[in-house]
């Protein structure tokens, strides 16, 4: 069986990161094994979190998978909420990566232009060091901005993207995937740029009206395990881009507060076929 180590926080409630990354990846047909940078009584938009730090854990606990032959096929980050923590991450891709491993980057810092709070452009160039260690880097179009030093644009066109892809790819990653991009009202998705041959690749599909805490790393969860699962780059993207998207509708028919998550667990035999389609089309397509 394939396995996944996941660098990031336990939020106790919320519906985000480790408790999103564990249930989907390992609902996929991937073992995930959990790196947690802290573990928080809920996530950051709620008010009064109670929150316990493992920063100092971090390197400790990927050297003790070291030592007993534990082995990746991919290591992914997500939120990171120090540059001690960034620069552990570039730590642990070094001790537990090999060239069969990938590295899979979300530089979670920002949105709508700006960075969240608590980070600042040092924490970009710490992010960005770390993306140049990856392989794949899926950062907002804010976050992509935030890394190359780039104007942040609410209109663009695709010279714009591919100039901020290549900016991207520029800082060592093999492919950069820039997620939440629009080329047409009522639509959304991703544009990224393989740089090893140099091509562009994109995939759009129907924006929901609705925006739910978590939902990046439901996207980044299941497109890391896909492509671990053996989809081609587009097809990953494209299935995360989708169940992201389903999830969110299914979500609306039970309204809630949005700081709670969407209800992907309704959707996991869902995830589960979709998968198992778009693997058979894709061995059918070699």
């Amino acid at each position: 069986m394939k396995r996944i180590l996941s660098i990031q926080d336990i939020s106790c409630f919320g519906k985000c990161s480790v408790t999103v990354a564990l249930p989907l990846i390992s609902a996929m047909g991937v073992e995930c094994t959990v790196l947690p940078t802290a573990v928080l009584s809920a996530h950051t938009l709620f008010p009064d979190v109670v929150k316990t730090d493992l920063s100092g854990q971090l390197l400790p606990i990927a050297r003790h998978f070291h030592k007993i032959g534990v082995s990746f096929d991919a290591i992914c980050t997500g939120y990171l909420g120090s540059a001690e923590e960034v620069r552990a991450a570039q730590e642990i891709f070094a001790l537990l990566g090999t060239e069969q491993t990938l590295l899979f980057v979300d530089p979670v810092m920002g949105d709508h232009g700006s960075f969240y709070r608590g980070f600042s452009a040092s924490y970009a160039e710490e992010n960005a060091a770390l993306c140049g260690a990856a392989d794949l880097i899926v950062p907002n179009l804010t976050e992509a901005c935030l890394l190359t030093g780039t104007p942040y644009r609410t209109e663009y066109d695709r010279p714009y993207l591919e100039a901020l892809l290549r900016k991207l790819t520029a800082l060592g990653a093999k492919t950069a995937v820039v997620t939440g991009v629009s080329f047409g009202p009522g639509k959304t998705g991703i544009m990224g740029l393989d740089a090893r041959s140099g091509s562009f690749f994109s995939y759009q599909n129907e924006q929901v009206p609705a925006a739910f805490h978590g939902t990046g790393d439901i996207f980044s969860s299941v497109s890391a395990a896909a492509l671990v699962r053996g989809l081609p780059v587009r097809e990953a993207f494209a299935l995360a881009a989708d169940f992201t998207a389903e999830t969110i509708r299914e979500t609306l028919k039970h309204p809630k507060d949005s700081r709670c998550g969407v209800d992907f667990e309704l959707l996991i035999p869902a995830l589960i076929r979709m998968l198992e389609e778009r693997l058979s089309a894709a061995e059918k397509a070699d």
